[in-house]
């Protein structure tokens, strides 16, 4: 299987070439339903995280926002 190398949350990741961002949050265990995705730089709506197939070279966050005082 070719692998891509992409940014996810700045560390190098190596990962399956053809994976969207959907995919990369399950394979990441995140179950914050308040997930913020950065794709480049970009805020990525929910509804788009099974759109975007990454590529190498793109960079990633994820973002767990931290509610309350």
């Amino acid at each position: 299987m070719k692998k891509v190398k992409i940014i996810l949350n700045g560390f190098e990741e190596s990962i399956p070439e053809g994976l969207s961002i959907q995919d990369l949050i399950q394979r990441s265990g995140e179950g914050d339903p308040n997930l913020i995705v950065e794709h480049n730089g970009r805020f990525v709506y929910p509804n788009q995280y099974d759109k975007i197939i990454l590529d190498h070279g793109d960079r990633i966050e994820l973002i767990n926002p931290s509610f309350g005082g």
